[in-house]
């Protein structure tokens, strides 16, 4: 399995903005796809973002969509999400997951996908 160490997150302004990053290390990064996830107290995991392995494709939640951008750098081994335009219901700890991509083109967006999980981080909008 890959390992996933997350970084970024922390408190902001509604209408402010944070970039979270995940650094993967362990297997071939460019082998596997890529998403972010949120999870509010109290509700279930949900997602949020998701890239192919060479970040040709992307996707995103309608809640979140025109807001965050989701990115890779393969010689970095690192994915990155850029929250534009915070809202206080963006308010939640955000995982990383690494799913391997035995079908290259395809963008995952279930929990259940995914086989490595990064250590989560809060995210906080004040209004």
């Amino acid at each position: 399995q890959v390992q996933l160490v997350q970084s970024g997150g922390g408190l902001v302004q509604a209408g402010g903005s944070l970039r979270l990053s995940c650094a993967a290390s362990g297997r071939t990064f460019s082998n596997y796809g890529m998403g972010w996830f949120r999870q509010a107290p109290g509700k279930e995991r949900d997602f949020v973002a998701t890239i192919t392995w060479s970040g040709g494709s992307t996707g995103y939640a309608d809640s979140v969509k025109g807001r965050f951008t989701i990115s890779r750098d393969n010689a970095k081994n690192t994915v990155y999400l850029q929250m534009n335009s915070l809202k206080p219901e963006d308010t939640a700890v955000y995982y990383c997951a690494a799913k391997y991509a035995y079908l290259r083109s395809t963008l995952y967006t279930a929990v259940s996908d995914y086989g490595s999980w990064g250590q989560g981080t809060q995210v906080t909008v004040s209004s």
